[in-house]
């Protein structure tokens, strides 16, 4: 009787158990992400990454959860075109409270197939500008906005969404909150939190690119968190202008004083890490040959100021090549967005270079002035003692420790002091000293 007994509770807990893993294996899976900070290539290749992962992980929705002022605008369209083109619906959604999706986050909010936004949100301002805020020429903002202006409409309209009202985003910079984006037809919900917004998403047919359309299905879904990795943040923060010029300059100086004093292996090490870092961050940034070559050839002088008496010729034609090569160096190709490197972190940086590479180039001028102390040469005008008598004007003298045949100083007695005047091979001239 107890067998069975026992057997029938072991039954029972099974079935409980396969059930309940049955259920938690057919609940819909949420993908959730977050970009917070600027838009750059490290948030671009993080939301491809993000979307591709919940295409194959057989995901019902991915919620991309935003807080960002803004940032390049070819990282912008990169990401639009991967929401537009994901075979699993987005919502974009700018959260929690408090946060703003302003400028290259407006158009990503506009680009979801679903737009939300938290209480206490705000979105818009998407005026182009320059990488620092900087207001640009007339030439470039006619040309950016423009662009821009066919960019936001496109999105709005693809989304069935409020193209007058999103195109004013970038002709005026309106910014919206949460209200009235809601009343002005920019976006589709309000929700206090992820599971608000899925509780409000149940059901509701969306309209995918190309004119099909799917309701969603989300009840009892499960959301995983997927955020950026630590790599990702990294490479994020490097990709910033300033960051990449700072890290540039920093990897040419440590190089070049590993150079002039060679054996300090630390500034060699540290200059290497932060080139490489730096070249990363060139490899996705606007960046213009002309302007490194030309901070390049700063350092070529510098290098020729320490082998070539110039007066301060070269170390002063290596600063205005150094400043016009910082100006000029986000200037390349694609660099609509006017990125370049703020002026407040090109000159202390140019004056900090300056002050190393003068340091370096006086150290080793001193160091060249100071008599010789090694080699045949090191001996010339030494003093010397007789160890052996120099009756015939042949003897034997130590100096530096060593014992030399020595010539010269005639009937000089042992433990006289001479000096040496010249070196013959291994033999050493001396005199009587006075």
């Amino acid at each position: 009787m107890q067998a069975r007994l026992a057997s029938g509770i072991f039954l029972l807990g099974f079935l409980c158990a396969a059930a309940f893993g049955a259920g938690a294996g057919t609940a819909p899976l949420v993908v959730a992400g977050r970009i917070a900070g600027p838009v750059h290539p490290a948030s671009a290749a993080y939301l491809r990454r993000l979307l591709s992962g919940a295409r194959d992980s057989g995901a019902k929705l991915v919620i991309l959860e935003l807080s960002t002022p803004g940032g390049l605008l070819t990282s912008t369209r990169e990401m639009a075109t991967a929401i537009l083109e994901s075979p699993v619906p987005v919502a974009t959604y700018v959260a929690p409270s408090g946060s703003s999706a302003a400028s290259a986050g407006f158009f990503l909010l506009l680009a979801g197939d679903v737009a939300a936004m938290a209480p206490g949100t705000n979105s818009g301002a998407a005026h182009p500008v320059g990488g620092e805020g900087q207001d640009l020429s007339k030439t470039m903002t006619s040309k950016v906005e423009q662009d821009a202006r066919a960019f936001i409409r496109s999105l709005a309209r693809q989304r069935g969404r409020n193209a007058e009202k999103a195109e004013s985003a970038v002709t005026s910079s309106a910014s919206f909150t949460e209200t009235e984006a809601k009343e002005a037809g920019l976006i589709d919900v309000i929700a206090r939190d992820r599971a608000d917004l899925l509780r409000q998403l149940e059901g509701r047919k969306v309209a995918r690119v190309g004119g099909a359309s799917a309701p969603l299905a989300l009840s009892g879904a499960r959301i995983e968190s997927r955020d950026m990795g630590s790599l990702e943040r990294l490479l994020g923060v490097v990709s910033h202008p300033n960051i990449a010029y700072v890290l540039f300059l920093a990897g040419l100086v440590g190089l070049y004083f590993e150079l002039a004093s060679p054996g300090a292996v630390l500034p060699g090490v540290v200059g290497g890490i932060s080139l490489l870092l730096a070249l990363y961050a060139f490899s996705v940034l606007p960046v213009s040959l002309a302007g490194i070559a030309l901070i390049l050839f700063a350092v070529l002088l510098f290098l020729a100021e320490i082998k070539v008496t110039s007066h301060g010729l070269l170390a002063v034609g290596g600063a205005v090549a150094l400043l016009a090569g910082s100006a000029m160096l986000f200037s390349g190709r694609g660099n609509a967005a006017g990125y370049r490197v703020d002026l407040t972190i090109v000159v202390p940086s140019v004056a900090l270079t300056l002050a190393v590479v003068a340091f370096l180039a006086w150290n080793t001028v001193r160091l060249r002035r100071l008599p010789v102390r090694t080699g045949r040469e090191s001996l010339l005008g030494e003093t010397g003692v007789v160890v052996r008598s120099m009756e015939d004007g042949r003897g034997t003298v130590m100096v530096h420790g060593e014992y030399w045949d020595a010539r010269g100083a005639p009937a000089a007695e042992a433990g006289e002091r001479v000096r040496v005047t010249r070196v013959e091979g291994f033999t050493l001239h001396v005199e009587r000293r006075l």
